[in-house]
């Protein structure tokens, strides 16, 4: 439901991020064309934002530098592709998704204010989790493929360990949401919310 609030913004980050024109391995040379036209791209919509107000301007400019971040990232993917560079993609997508999640949280306050942030911080930590579950599968499998059947099972623990890192991360993320939530409650009906978010998330 979370993840789901914040499908726009993936569209908008995304948006100027020519994907298809860098999926194969890059040169050098336009390696550093590409990064030269991002900040280019970048400094030309950072100029158009100035022409809002207060918070339009802030969410403007998150999106503009989102946009060149996660284009420098798959550029370097593409011109240095590794689990790592793939993983640092993903990262970049969570941060500027992140980025303008939490400037767009300015436009109301309070305790709506409060749990916008906390959904945002959710949906980050979710992304952020799982980037890194798959850059360590990746990199388990990779290795357990040259090895023995014993490393197969040393890589094989690696992931389902990483799979409940992430899975752990979540969870506290969703139940911070929860608690956020809870607090815009009071007496009984809170102490019941927060008995029941601890329950629902195996929180003691």
């Amino acid at each position: 439901m979370i993840n789901a609030k914040y499908t726009a913004l993936f569209a908008a980050i995304s948006l100027g991020c020519s994907t298809a024109a860098i999926a194969q391995t890059l040169s050098k040379a336009d390696y550093q064309a590409g990064k030269d036209a991002a900040e280019a791209t970048y400094k030309s919509s950072k100029a158009d934002c100035k022409k809002f107000a207060g918070n339009i301007r802030d969410i403007c400019m998150a999106e503009a530098k989102g946009r060149e971040n996660v284009t420098v990232a798959e550029l370097k993917a593409a011109y240095d592709p590794s689990a790592k560079s793939q993983y640092d993609v993903r990262l970049a997508k969570a941060d500027a998704i992140y980025a303008v999640a939490k400037e767009k949280c300015d436009d109301v306050s309070g305790n709506i204010k409060d749990i916008c942030r906390r959904e945002a911080d959710a949906v980050r930590i979710a992304s952020r989790a799982d980037a890194k579950a798959s850059m360590k599968t990746v990199a388990a499998t990779s290795n357990a493929n040259q090895k023995s059947a014993a490393a197969q099972d040393t890589a094989n623990k690696s992931i389902s360990d990483a799979r409940l890192d992430a899975n752990a991360d979540k969870n506290d993320a969703a139940y911070a949401v929860a608690i956020e939530k809870c607090d815009a409650l009071a007496g009984a009906t809170k102490d019941s919310c927060v008995k029941d978010a601890k329950l629902r998330f195996a929180k003691s």
